[in-house]
């Protein structure tokens, strides 16, 4: 199934967004209906908040008084933390419970408003955020919830800045219109990016570019790079493997095939296979088949064996190549991406290189081979570059 996160601030419209996405189809886990049923009368947690804050925080049915409650938290960070140790663990525990409940074709969206906070990003294929300008989101609350101004801004201030939740996303969802505006959005994410998503992860189908088309350089390109490394940091664990940015998308200022190019470190070939790759495919990062090899520096040598993943989302290609640590093609991976960050001139080079030959050999694989005289000459350049200035991988 796929997995994906949705989070966005109080008053962003997230529950519109999740009741659209229920009418198309996925499977909604709101955790914010499980923090209020792991603390029902009569629960286990219930009691131990109670143990916590004494039975101030109950109302006179001897429910949980969540306005109380709210009251002691929200200004004492201790208190807090006691309240997300009690709640958490048993919102998780319910989560897995009903993901595991669903069906293995669906799409199970998980709604957690402290997503970023709580650092849950890596543990999702996709990570959806609603954005709203600030003083949209205080009309709603007073308009919707009967807010103060205050008390608005102090629910808002509690929560996640608007930079710290677009660190995390994959999709940066803009709630500023009408309703219909945000459910046609909302309709082209499922039919364009869910529904394919999550048939390629059931499948084990990766995405594939055959045609080269150059992107100008997106300042963004890291960010996404270090969002995936997270998620196949967290999909591999506790193996600690090194991850790296490779690639034309690792290097500033260069035009590139908007494909994010990750190098995997393992200890063997043989690692690289059985529970490693069956843990990336889950992560939506599936091995492609057949025998995969880098060709030798300087040209004549035997292949450089490796194994090449790609991503199962539709919307955002990845190379995943995994290589024997201090391997020729692990080691020549790091050193071209140096060598062509730290000199202008062949960087230069290499993007009218590249652009001459998007134009004359679009074919990918006919493009690829076509640059193999220039990394020849660039691989011994970028040997006496290393030489001379003491590079290490």
């Amino acid at each position: 199934m796929l997995r994906v996160g949705l989070t966005g601030g109080i008053g962003s419209g997230k529950s519109a967004v999740a009741g659209r996405l229920v009418e198309r189809g996925a499977v909604v886990i709101d955790a914010d209906q499980l923090a209020r049923e792991v603390v029902a009368p009569g629960t286990e947690g219930l009691a131990e908040v109670v143990g916590a804050f004494s039975d101030r925080v109950l109302d006179a049915d001897g429910a949980l008084d969540r306005a109380a409650l709210a009251d002691l938290v929200f200004a004492d960070e201790p208190a807090r933390r006691r309240l997300e140790a009690i709640i958490h663990g048993r919102v998780r525990a319910r989560t897995v419970e009903l993901t595991a409940a669903a069906a293995p074709d669906a799409v199970v969206v998980n709604d957690v408003p402290l997503l970023a906070e709580v650092g849950l990003a890596p543990t999702y294929h996709l990570v959806v955020v609603v954005q709203t300008a600030v003083h949209i989101r205080l009309a709603r609350l007073a308009r919707d919830r009967g807010m103060s101004r205050a008390e608005a801004q102090r629910r808002i201030a509690a929560q996640a800045d608007d930079a710290r939740r677009a660190a995390v996303a994959d999709v940066l969802l803009t709630n500023e219109g009408t309703l219909d505006e945000l459910h046609a959005t909302v309709d082209a994410l499922w039919g364009d990016r869910l529904v394919p998503f999550e048939t390629n992860v059931r499948h084990r189908r990766a995405v594939r570019l055959h045609q080269v088309r150059l992107a100008d350089p997106d300042p963004t390109w890291p960010r996404q790079y270090a969002r995936l490394a997270d998620r196949i940091r967290h999909a591999i664990a506790p193996a600690d493997l090194r991850i790296d940015h490779i690639g034309s998308t690792a290097v500033a200022g260069l035009a590139a095939k908007d494909v994010i190019d990750i190098q995997l470190s393992v200890p063997s070939l043989a690692d690289a296979d059985g529970v490693l790759a069956e843990r990336l495919a889950d992560a939506g990062f599936p091995r492609l088949p057949g025998e995969w090899w880098d060709s030798p520096r300087p040209a004549g040598g035997g292949r450089w064996a490796k194994r090449l993943h790609g991503s199962a989302d539709p919307a955002r290609p990845v190379h995943l190549h995994v290589r024997v640590t201090g391997s020729p093609g692990w080691r020549y991976a790091l050193l071209m991406r140096d060598h062509l960050r730290a000199d202008p001139d062949q960087r230069s080079a290499y993007l009218l290189l590249k652009r001459e030959l998007a134009a004359s050999a679009p074919d990918s694989g006919a493009y690829a081979t076509a640059k193999d005289p220039w990394f020849d000459e660039e691989h011994l350049r970028a040997e006496e570059w290393a030489v001379r200035t003491g590079w290490r991988p």
